[in-house]
């Protein structure tokens, strides 16, 4: 057992956020530690408090963040307590972070190499060429094709997984001790995302700096960390080795997370998913004893009167449960769960869309350069159709043309050719030109759910404001329904006088699903709505979908996750490069 000294310490850290209502504890008491060269993992649904615990621990959790107590040290510096002055001079260069979004730390103005050069110019001290020679070798370092032209491009230019390495070799070029990985490939298609965990596997053992990855995927996690922390409701409820978790978890919450979790079967067979019942506690109203006991399958008298700690129950693996000895094991839970339904009753058609198209300029002609005829077909020549009350997947890698024929039928980027029909009535190309009974009648969920939700307005006036808008009812009326339909995507009422700002992804999600389902649409588009959540809660929305069509409601979800669609059952096409190549 690896016994070298810790790198990055966290020791009973506490932090909370200052709201309108008073201090939100969203830590408590959260201890880790990381050695040289090692990766921790830190898995948890979605507002279980993984990436408040990491930028609090590096003195940067927000203009409302606190720490109530604790501390946190990296190579024997105390990190808490230092003035962000001094911080200055530890980000970027002995700490670095990637985010989920790495348009986050990127400017849209600049060309990929200026912004690399800098990093180094600032924390390496190098003059603008040596600067710039470094930027190259870290973009190659990262397995960029051609790092000298991709310097020059602007991040618009660039796909995910290509900006996502970008983001990878900025945070890099300084040679941090510590790294910090949140989330870095949760929007990504499933063959992007193996490129980017295969370079960080690889950089993981070419580098010495320790790795903390923040994730709500436990695939990943069996792929990159070499232990792992489990948070709940913002503390630790099980550490240990990477093995230990995956083959001999001891906390019910773990096990709930691995039966969340959808694997794609080539033989067509089906996992039975558990999934977790019932909902993360609000941070203000957590449970008197085990804060997992509402949900816990296992639970008993005495885990509702104290809080188990979090104890060494074997050697390196700890666990916060009082019935830790009679769980059963990771592969008994999974097979005792019942499958989600198959529902395929053929029903009339909502949508058909016949030949559909869509072309943009090329890259280079946008700057005037190369021939200005030439374009990209983005969607070529697509023709589907989706009947009512059903569900189609369009299922493809990054690029492959999903949102943008997603767009195309919501009227977002209008169609270059080809026709769209919605209940027998040709639907106009552009959405501005659409009346508003259609627009009632289709609606859409968007990926980034920041896309949906004012960040000025109130959940509940971002949900009521269909109402008013295309169904005609007052704000008194439209102010009425929305506690029904937070209940209904598993958000407690209470949300509704929030903004969207003081919620994690996951629970802004359900709030932009709740805005375009509250006008009960006939025809539902959600682009990759389980991108950004944990798997658990990417059942909870399937779920969600399958209760939609059950109440007559079209569903089309754009994913590049199979084993999502394998585990839903639903109809799917595949697309390649905008072509439709199968269609189940």
């Amino acid at each position: 057992m690896e016994t070298s000294p810790a790198i990055f310490e966290i020791m009973d850290l506490s932090v909370g956020y200052e709201i309108e209502g008073g201090l939100l504890p969203a830590v408590r008491k959260a201890t880790l530690a990381i050695r040289q060269k090692e990766c921790f993992g830190i898995v948890g649904e979605s507002g279980s408090g993984k990436t408040t615990l990491a930028m609090g621990s590096i003195n940067s959790a927000g203009a409302n963040g606190k720490i109530l107590g604790g501390s946190s040290r990296l190579h024997g510096t105390q990190l808490t307590g230092l003035r962000r002055r001094q911080m200055r001079r530890i980000w970027g260069s002995r700490i670095a972070v990637v985010s989920q979004n790495p348009a986050t730390a990127l400017n849209p103005s600049l060309r990929i190499g200026r912004q690399l050069s800098e990093v180094a110019e600032r924390h390496l001290r190098l003059s603008r060429a040596q600067a710039g020679e470094k930027a190259r070798e870290m973009l190659a370092r990262v397995a960029m094709p051609d790092p000298a032209e991709i310097m020059q491009r602007y991040p618009h230019q660039l796909s995910g997984g290509m900006l996502q390495r970008c983001a990878i070799a900025m945070a890099l070029i300084a040679g941090p001790e510590l790294l910090i990985l949140d989330e870095p490939t949760t929007a990504l298609d499933v063959t992007t995302q193996a490129v980017v965990l295969d370079l960080i596997a690889r950089l993981k053992s070419e580098l010495d700096s320790s790795i903390l990855y923040i994730t709500h995927d436990l695939a990943v996690v069996s792929k990159i960390c070499d232990r792992v922390g489990v948070m709940y409701a913002g503390q630790f409820c099980e550490q240990a080795d990477v093995r230990d978790i995956y083959h001999a978890p001891l906390h019910p919450y773990t096990l709930g997370l691995l039966g969340s979790v959808p694997r794609f079967d080539p033989r067509g067979g089906k996992r039975r998913l558990t999934g977790i019942p019932g909902l993360v506690p609000r941070l203000d109203e957590l449970p008197r004893g085990c804060i997992f006991a509402p949900r816990c399958p296992f639970v008993q008298d005495r885990c509702r009167s104290a809080p188990p700690p979090l104890r060494e129950v074997r050697p390196g693996h700890f666990s916060a449960c009082y019935r830790w000895e009679e769980l059963p094991t990771a592969a008994d839970y999974i097979r005792s769960a019942a499958q989600i339904p198959l529902h395929r009753e053929e029903r009339p058609e909502v949508l058909r869309v016949e030949e559909l198209a869509k072309s943009f300029p090329a890259a280079d002609t946008l700057f005037g350069r190369g021939d200005p005829a030439r374009r990209i077909r983005a969607v070529d020549g697509v023709t589907l159709w989706v009947r009512r009350g059903n569900t189609l997947g369009v299922v493809g890698e990054s690029g492959c043309g999903k949102t943008t024929m997603v767009r195309a039928i919501a009227g977002l980027a209008p169609r270059t050719s080809g026709d769209l029909v919605l209940n027998a009535a040709p639907l106009e190309a552009s959405v501005q030109r659409r009346p508003r009974a259609v627009l009632k009648q289709l609606q859409m969920v968007f990926q980034n759910p920041d896309a949906s939700l004012n960040p000025r307005h109130t959940v509940g006036r971002a949900i009521a404001r269909p109402l008013r808008l295309l169904a005609g009812l007052s704000r008194r009326e439209a102010r009425a329904r929305v506690p029904g339909l937070l209940d209904s995507v598993n958000l407690p009422a209470s949300f509704s006088r929030r903004l969207p700002e003081t919620l994690s992804g996951g629970e802004k999600q359900r709030a932009a699903i709740a805005r375009a389902v509250i006008a009960r649409p006939q025809l539902l588009l959600a682009d990759e709505p389980t991108g950004n959540v944990d798997p658990n809660l990417g059942q909870r929305l399937l779920r969600l979908f399958i209760e939609l069509n059950r109440l007559g409601t079209s569903v089309v979800i754009a994913t590049h996750d199979i084993a999502l669609m394998d585990e839903y059952d639903a109809r799917r096409l595949v697309l390649h490069e905008g072509r439709l190549h199968v269609y189940d």
